[in-house]
């Protein structure tokens, strides 16, 4: 998979990008990041990225100029299977939208800034918004990195221990059991006997027990959300 991110601040990924699961992909090949100075697109001697928007206001805009330019450029080069701009307007983030997308080939991420971005950009280059939550962040850059992370570690060799990814909460539409790691008792508190049996069935049955039981309590929604597809699926097939 290749993603192009493109931003106006290049520096917010050096974390992110060169440590742990993200740098073990790309240095693999499972992955490559690209990241993208929209000012090198800029125009100007001044390389201005945003203006003021029409009809007054407060707040800055992120030009058309410069997305046009530099997406034009990345599309010309190859085909891309999705320009995803972050925005608080956009399809809120799942882990079922992190599958899709990790199942594509080449990307491209416009990181939003400012106020806003200029609605020609959204309406000729996008293809989808997403936003990663109901709050605001200084930039889409975070947003970008989380979206990035998330769609990484779904390509298959990049985490080597595939069981434990297929069993992360939201796979299966519910939140993952507790879990415990050794002393089997600690100030007092002790670890499920069910875990500690060897009886693989037992532990099976008790973590599909507790996951349920964790997700009832913290997060009846997705418990409503599978009820729903489901009941979805069954009418379509009839």
């Amino acid at each position: 998979m290749r993603v192009d991110v493109v931003t106006a601040f290049p520096p917010l990924f050096q974390g992110p990008l060169s440590e742990s699961i993200l740098k073990r992909a790309q240095a693999a090949g499972h992955a490559e990041i690209i990241v993208h100075d929209l000012r090198a697109y800029a125009f100007d001697k001044h390389r201005t990225l945003d203006d003021t928007p029409y009809g007054g206001g407060a707040g800055m805009i992120l030009k058309a100029e410069p997305l046009f330019a530099c997406v034009d450029t990345l599309q010309s080069q190859r085909r891309y299977d999705e320009v995803i701009l972050t925005s608080p307007a956009g399809r809120v983030y799942d882990q079922n939208l992190a599958k899709r997308l990790s199942m594509m080939g080449n990307l491209i991420i416009i990181c939003g800034h400012y106020k806003g971005v200029d609605q020609r950009v959204i309406d000729t280059l996008v293809t989808m918004e997403i936003s990663i939550g109901d709050y605001v962040l200084t930039g889409g850059e975070l947003a970008a990195a989380v979206i990035i992370d998330s769609v990484v570690r779904l390509i298959p060799g990049v985490i080597g221990d595939g069981e434990s990814m297929l069993t992360d909460s939201f796979m299966e539409g519910e939140l993952d059991c507790p879990y415990y790691t050794r002393p089997p008792e600690f100030r007092g508190m002790s670890v499920p006997e069910d875990l500690l049996s060897g009886d693989h069935k037992r532990v099976a049955a008790w973590r599909a027990r507790a996951a349920r039981m964790l997700t009832k309590q913290r997060r009846p929604d997705l418990l409503t959300d599978a009820i729903e597809d489901a009941e979805h699926g069954r009418r379509k097939r009839k």
